[in-house]
């Protein structure tokens, strides 16, 4: 590969803007008045927790985006996500939303998806490597995180709009940029411009050297990929910032001296912070307690609950950080907490926010529904819920279809769902009451179902043995 052709670009400017398609027309609109004060306002909400470089943040990265206000081109910012998985997860959103506020400021964002980088796997915050994926893998994980990344900026645009006039939302894929290198053309052209010191100086870099499994050379090469792309984005897209987690600082610093080095021009990093368990591990994959963003893999019942289960020393933090509430609003929310905390209010709004935002107005619908269900025996609730819903309510529930014959009574029921013991046990079961249906206990083994009642409207029952064993029944030919 030939030494790579630089295109300068000037302070607060760029020449291109991406739109929904990946495709990057001449014109660019200009960044409205919402970008004034914009760091500053992240800052204080929490979102943003550190910049870099240092030295240039507290005037060059602040004068980057208010120029934008005086007229001239809006500016990108960018954050990626490899595709180790098959879906995001709510260690994710709090750079997507970094990349939202941005938007909804007047610049453009990019989400990249790192099918090349995934193949290497970042070593940041973690003790041991990754495990290797095949390439068929790594690019059905990336179909699926393209079409997740999408879905929530549709939704954040269709359901969160303040009526201002936007950046572009776009989403690339790195595999783009390097399926056509060569390993030898790459490293000749731009291998001599990284320090083996400087790259061996990362805490990332340090923390795996002094482990027992030490660190391969395709992890130490990941942060040279990355910085690339940084370099490849302000190239073509005259992307200016990065975005990232905490943890990702060392790369975005690689980046930063890769594309100064090259081309005398500043760029800038900035984080956000790291989500993490009651425990302080961070949430994700790799630590076994990821909250998916995907339905298939955490529904909104279960997403919605997570934000509703928060503590009151987090909640306005969560507020703060996950969702779009203005400060004064969120702090008349905890005034009103302070005189009925026993509502829980703030935790209602900050889960409401948040599925909504992920799973679209139908998917808080449901969430409600499922809540409403299990939570407080709603029968209404039951009547309205879809199999899809059931099923994911009660995961673990056995699901059969049974026909409803003619007399068909409460034991008949139990035992064609086996659901009970056959003989006098199962049918004592029922007489002590510890079956029900529907929330409502029944102890007649004899008695026969009725239609409104023992099944509902939408043709299915819900069957409770003792306190944690359900059976969703779906009843045919009625």
């Amino acid at each position: 590969m030939a030494a790579p052709m630089l295109r300068l670009f000037s302070r607060g400017c760029w020449s291109s803007a991406p739109t929904s398609s990946g495709v990057l027309p001449l014109v660019v609109r200009k960044a409205h008045s919402g970008a004034q004060g914009l760091l500053a306002a992240q800052k204080a909400r929490g979102l943003f927790k550190d910049f870099f470089p240092e030295r240039g943040t507290k005037i060059e990265l602040p004068e980057l985006f208010d120029r934008g206000t005086a007229g001239n081109f809006p500016q990108t910012i960018y954050c990626g996500f490899d595709p180790t998985a098959d879906s995001l997860h709510v260690g994710h959103l709090l750079a997507l939303l970094g990349l939202f506020h941005f938007q909804r400021a007047g610049h453009n964002v990019i989400a990249l998806v790192g099918s090349a980088t995934a193949r290497l796997g970042d070593p940041s915050g973690r003790t041991k490597e990754r495990e290797a994926l095949d390439a068929e893998r790594v690019r059905a994980n990336a179909r699926a995180l393209h079409g997740g990344l999408e879905t929530l900026a549709a939704n954040h645009q269709q359901l969160f709009n303040d009526g201002r006039p936007w950046g572009s939302f776009t989403v690339l894929d790195n595999s783009a940029w390097y399926h056509k290198q060569h390993l030898v053309n790459f490293l000749a052209s731009l291998g001599g411009h990284f320090r083996m010191g400087t790259l061996l100086s990362r805490l990332s870099v340090q923390a795996r050297l002094k482990s027992p499994e030490g660190m391969s050379l395709t992890e130490f090469f990941y942060q040279v990929l990355q910085a690339y792309d940084f370099y490849h984005l302000f190239q073509h897209y005259g992307c200016r910032v990065q975005l990232g987690g905490s943890d990702q600082l060392g790369n975005i610093m690689s980046g930063y001296e890769f594309i100064h080095k090259l081309t005398g021009e500043d760029v800038f990093g900035i984080t956000v912070p790291l989500i993490t368990s009651t425990t302080g591990a961070k949430l994700g994959k790799s630590a076994g307690n990821a909250v998916w963003l995907n339905r298939d893999k955490t529904s909104p019942f279960e997403l919605y609950q997570f934000f509703l289960r928060q503590h009151d020393d987090s909640v306005e933090r969560y507020l703060k950080l996950f969702t779009f509430l203005p400060i004064p609003e969120i702090d008349h929310i905890m005034q009103l907490h302070l005189k009925e905390p026993e509502k829980r209010g703030p935790q209602k709004r900050l889960a409401a926010e948040v599925t909504k935002l992920v799973h679209g107005r139908e998917g808080l619908d449901s969430a409600k529904r499922c809540t409403q269900a299990l939570y407080h025996s709603s029968i209404d609730a039951l009547e309205v819920m879809s199999d899809q819903e059931l099923k994911e309510l009660f995961k673990e529930a056995s699901f059969s279809e049974l026909v409803l014959d003619p007399g068909t009574s409460v034991l008949d029921t139990c035992r064609k769902a086996n659901a009970i013991p056959d003989g006098p046990r199962g049918y004592r079961m029922i007489t002590e009451g510890g079956v029900s249906i529907n929330h409502r206990q029944v102890t007649n083994p004899e008695s026969v179902l009725v239609v409104g009642q023992h099944i509902l409207k939408n043709g299915l029952s819900l069957l409770k043995i003792g306190k944690r064993n359900f059976y969703i029944i779906k009843w045919l030919q009625l």
